[in-house]
């Protein structure tokens, strides 16, 4: 099968993540011809870029695709894209994110590959934006879900978002959980009493870990007015902050501010490969984002064996289970976010039974070669309902 995936950079993140493995899955184990074509990984997020190439995974850069609108890269990056589509003739074209998943629908509509399809990590829609850019990110999306055979929700909640806004039929969309390298979380403890003593962390400390991009709507405000009411109760707990991104200045300056500075630990940029041993560090995991699909970090803790406190939006109720894995509390929730974090700083028992039923749980729905398997199954099913048969091998 000939495979081109299109995503807008290739920065530290989920759905790039999600991307690298599904490509580098299909060419391994299904021996799949597959091209990732990508723009420039801009920003201060980090870059799997190299991680790709490194694989062997062929890959294209296409300059002119980038987030931002801009008529003229915008048109630049549409006919890259249909001058890699039409050289390649590939039996489908995947796209993921916003831009890319516009540009690279149209592009591969338009020159009749057999197979488009289209993930959504997270809506490019949300209730927090002023509503002209809604509509405006609503209408592109309904045009761009007519150019596509199907369409791919990392959670349950990424559909329901879908079809209630009208983007598409709920028949044209199916859930594939977002998988990842399950292995090296399962051992995130393997390593906590050492990774503990290099971070400063004795004994007695309740780490309470955030795992995001500094950026906007991803909740570090909200963290901070929690750790204003927590630390005067819990002089034990500490703060540790994986990420790095365009508010830190900011969030460093607000933190000294309320003389919480000795609290937290804010580590940057980290190499994925990192995230098992420092979640192996973490007594909990806190996720105050206010729209995920489906948070990657959230599985990533519970098979760490972590015990998880969410922003109850989007897909995050499909893994973090009230009194099972965690606790879900309503969105921008302060007061109720404490009071879920305060219950499971008083009780390690607690602590251990809820981490425990969340990797039971988790280890069976994210792995990344069950996600490549239910991913490359809708491409040969969407190929025989297209009338140009599966190729060979696809059984």
């Amino acid at each position: 099968m000939r495979v081109i995936h299109v995503i807008t950079r290739l920065i530290l993140g989920g759905a790039q993540e999600n991307t690298v493995l599904c490509c580098e899955e299909l060419r391994q184990r299904f021996g799949d011809d597959v091209l990732l074509v990508t723009g420039p990984p801009l920003g201060p997020e980090g870059s799997l870029l190299a991680r790709a190439q490194a694989a062997g995974l062929p890959t294209e850069i296409v300059p002119a695709l980038r987030r931002e609108i801009h008529p003229w890269r915008d048109a630049a990056a549409y006919f890259a894209l249909r001058r890699i589509i039409r050289r390649f003739r590939p039996d489908v074209v995947h796209t993921h994110s916003a831009k890319a998943g516009i540009l690279g629908r149209i592009a591969a509509w338009r020159l009749d590959v057999p197979a488009v399809i289209h993930t959504v990590h997270g809506a490019p829609f949300h209730p927090y934006q002023v509503a002209p850019a809604r509509w405006f990110s609503i209408a592109c999306e309904r045009y761009a879900a007519r150019r596509c055979h199907a369409l791919i929700g990392v959670a349950d909640a990424m559909i329901d978002l879908l079809v209630d806004a009208g983007v598409a039929d709920r028949d044209k969309c199916v859930t594939i959980y977002s998988g990842m390298e399950i292995e090296p979380f399962l051992r995130a403890d393997e390593r906590r009493a050492a990774v503990r003593r290099e971070l400063g962390y004795s004994d007695e400390h309740c780490v309470i870990g955030k795992i995001a991009r500094l950026f906007h709507l991803k909740g570090h405000r909200d963290v901070i007015a929690m750790a204003r009411r927590l630390i005067p109760r819990n002089p034990q707990v500490r703060f540790l902050w994986v990420g790095d991104g365009i508010l830190r200045s900011g969030l460093e300056r607000e933190i000294a501010e309320a003389g919480l500075t000795p609290y937290f630990r804010l580590t940057g940029l980290v190499d994925p490969s990192r995230l098992p041993d420092l979640l192996g560090a973490m007594d909990i995991l806190v996720h105050a984002s206010l729209r995920e699909g489906l948070a990657r970090v959230l599985p990533q803790a519970l098979l760490a064996g972590k015990p998880v406190v969410s922003y109850d939006v989007d897909g995050a109720r499909e893994v973090c289970l009230n009194d099972q894995t965690g606790f879900l509390v309503p969105a921008r929730d302060v007061e109720a976010l404490t009071k879920a974090v305060q219950r499971l700083i008083d009780s390690p028992e607690l602590r251990q039974r809820l981490g425990r039923a969340g990797q039971g749980r988790c280890s069976q729905l994210f792995s990344h070669r069950t996600m490549t398997e239910q991913i490359r199954a809708l491409y040969c099913r969407v190929l025989e309902e297209s009338g140009r048969g599966s190729p060979p091998g696809s059984s």
